[in-house]
């Protein structure tokens, strides 16, 4: 009966586009459709959850769930799809939360972001970040990255995911997969080992402390290209919050270092198309030009948005550009627009024609 229940309801959620499914005893399951929470009809009781989990677990996988109280793993439903799961404890007792993963990769050109991301994605070393809340598109835009290098070059890339996601097809590039607590003991081991099996590209599903960070910056500092995830709203956050990763003493030098090596921070924002549903990503881009490079060196990170506003030429863009050009090709709502933008006002005076970043200046 359980097996039967969770199947339908999988099937429920990818018949109508719920990029998420969110299970609670006792409450109806929850999926987000376009970004809004829909209740079904399934109310779910104590046993049914726990069979849940024993269906989708190993033994293994129950025991850290008990000792921890947090597992994420990956779950495939035949002829319905992969789904990353993440169970939790709340009020004592056992939570799901499952995000579809579509099995086929999209390519760059089919997710509406900026064509720039080729070749960013193309960088022979280097770290590039993608950044955005939970939900927000990243591991697909990620995911559309390695695939415009497997389409197009011979690479070696090794991919480190907790669970993976979306998996690669050999097709120009090599790829191998590793995931925490199957095939590696941790984000941090599995990128220090990379270094030694000859990769050209190392994909970190995300980074989450000094050490990955660091393990990261020897990566790029030797010639390799390193992408990952990171959660922050936008780059200068995404620096700030790499930068907390060190002791006070210690962030200097990762900003020299950061100046030296990064090569792009993208950050994503998925916003309700105005007509026939769905979301389409608003993209702000930072790419390290000499300009970027010395507000870092400077730690002058209060100008970066500016200095982005202002790089047009060299394809960056901040996420108000962006929330406007999506405007001007009728693609979302101003209403939208406005919800989304970090500064609502500054882009009320861009839709008036008033450019804030014209003719300033940001280095003195």
């Amino acid at each position: 009966m359980s097996k039967s229940l969770m199947r339908d309801l999988l099937k429920l959620a990818v018949e109508s586009r719920a990029s998420d499914l969110h299970m609670v005893r006792g409450r109806p399951v929850v999926l987000r459709i376009d970004g809004k929470l829909v209740d079904t009809d399934a109310v779910l009781d104590e046993p049914t959850m726990s069979r849940f989990l024993a269906e989708m677990a190993t033994e293994e996988m129950i025991e850290k769930y008990d000792k921890f109280g947090d597992l994420d793993l990956s779950y495939v439903e035949d002829e319905i799809g992969r789904f990353r799961v993440n169970v939790h404890r709340q009020r004592g007792e056992a939570a799901f939360t499952l995000r579809h993963v579509k099995n086929e990769i999209m390519h760059i050109d089919q997710i509406g972001v900026p064509m720039v991301l080729k070749d960013i994605a193309e960088s022979e070393r280097g770290i590039i970040i993608l950044t955005g809340t939970t939900g927000s598109g990243k591991s697909t835009t990620l995911a559309a990255m390695l695939e415009h290098v497997n389409l197009n070059f011979r690479k070696h890339c090794i991919t480190i995911e907790d669970p993976i996601e979306y998996e690669f097809e050999d097709k120009k590039s090599i790829f191998e997969q590793r995931e925490v607590g199957i095939d590696t003991e941790s984000f941090r081991f599995a990128l220090i080992h990379s270094l030694r099996q000859d990769p050209d590209i190392i994909m970190v599903g995300e980074m989450r402390d000094k050490v990955s960070f660091d393990a990261a910056l020897q990566a790029a500092d030797t010639g390799h290209l390193v992408l990952s995830t990171l959660h922050a709203t936008n780059a200068a956050q995404a620096i700030t919050r790499i930068l907390d990763f060190y002791e006070h003493h210690e962030q200097e030098s990762i900003r020299i270092a950061l100046s030296m090596n990064l090569r792009a921070i993208i950050s994503q924002r998925l916003i309700p198309k105005a007509f026939g549903g769905g979301v389409t990503p608003a993209v702000e881009i930072m790419i390290n030009t000499p300009l970027i490079r010395k507000l870092l060196e400077r730690n002058e990170l209060e100008k970066l948005s500016a200095a982005i506003g202002g790089g047009k030429k060299d394809r960056m863009q901040t996420f108000n550009q962006s929330l406007m050009e999506l405007m001007n090709e009728g693609l979302i709502t101003e209403e939208d627009a406005l919800k989304t933008a970090s500064n609502p006002e500054a882009l009320k005076m861009a839709m008036q024609g008033i450019d804030l970043n014209a003719d300033s200046q940001i280095l003195n």
